[in-house]
């Protein structure tokens, strides 16, 4: 296949949770240039509806569904409308994380509130959708998670800042959980032509303290915070067959902070 073939998404439908979040619209994006289908999700549709209308608005097909992964009945029915509406599921981008734990020293009860979206949900929505993609002859799927699943949390960036650094255990946990899941899901899925693949981002630039850039960005030796294109090509790669042999895998993506 020529190169530009082999990156291309025309026909696929992908479904993006989270499509509404700082990284999560780049994905849209990015996905939809590719001339994919895409399905941008939240738990509050006006949310995802305003997304879509924005992409839209750039000639881009995406549309918007509602789903709370934490509700099981909410599953089913994105799970249910994809199949009504589409008959079909290339690709699925694991992307939505609910953040209701505030720091070390939160009640437990946010840890157990957390774990009900972003693990026990979480792994219901995954199931379903991997369930779609095989039933549609196969796809990608694509975990999002964090460096901070992967590493211990550097307090030295959170310096000179105020109420940055109490960081909550439970996006540790579930970050570093999903890491291994991906590679679970790869081995447990094996001859239904579905493949797992997470990606583990750095900080993405957000207009945060400036004391705070400055104490990241000194330890990257790209010398700066991810931007809105740097998930862009990962994602498309990932999901096109440009990725057709990567799977398994987490790929690290943080202008080299680790290397």
């Amino acid at each position: 296949m020529n190169v530009k073939q082999l990156f291309s998404l025309k026909g696929k439908v992908i479904v993006v949770t989270g499509g509404s979040g700082n990284y999560g619209q780049c994905i849209v994006e990015g996905l939809a240039e590719a001339d994919a289908t895409v399905i941008t999700t939240s738990r509050r549709l006006e949310s995802a509806l305003k997304t879509a209308h924005h992409f839209r608005g750039k000639g881009l097909d995406v549309t918007a569904m509602e789903v709370d992964q934490a509700e099981a009945e909410s599953v089913e029915r994105l799970s249910g409308k994809i199949r009504e509406v589409y008959g079909r599921l290339d690709g699925f981008v694991n992307n939505a994380v609910s953040r209701p734990m505030k720091g070390y020293g939160a009640p437990i009860a946010e840890f157990d509130e957390s774990m009900k979206t972003n693990a026990t949900g979480m792994v219901n929505l995954l199931r379903q959708m991997t369930e779609l993609i095989a039933a549609s002859g196969g796809g990608s799927v694509i975990n999002i998670a964090s460096m901070m699943g992967m590493f211990g949390p550097d307090l030295s960036n959170y310096e000179g800042t105020e109420n940055m650094g109490d960081l909550p255990p439970d996006y540790f946990f579930h970050n570093a959980g999903l890491i291994n899941l991906n590679r679970y899901m790869a081995k447990m899925n094996r001859g239904k032509n579905v493949r797992f693949n997470c990606i583990s981002p750095g900080g993405l630039f957000n207009n945060q303290p400036e004391v705070f850039v400055r104490n990241y960005c000194k330890k990257v030796p790209l010398n700066r915070m991810a931007n809105q294109d740097d998930i862009k090509g990962l994602v498309v790669l990932l999901a096109s067959e440009a990725g057709a042999y990567i799977n398994g895998e987490n790929i690290l993506m943080d202008g080299g902070m680790n290397a």
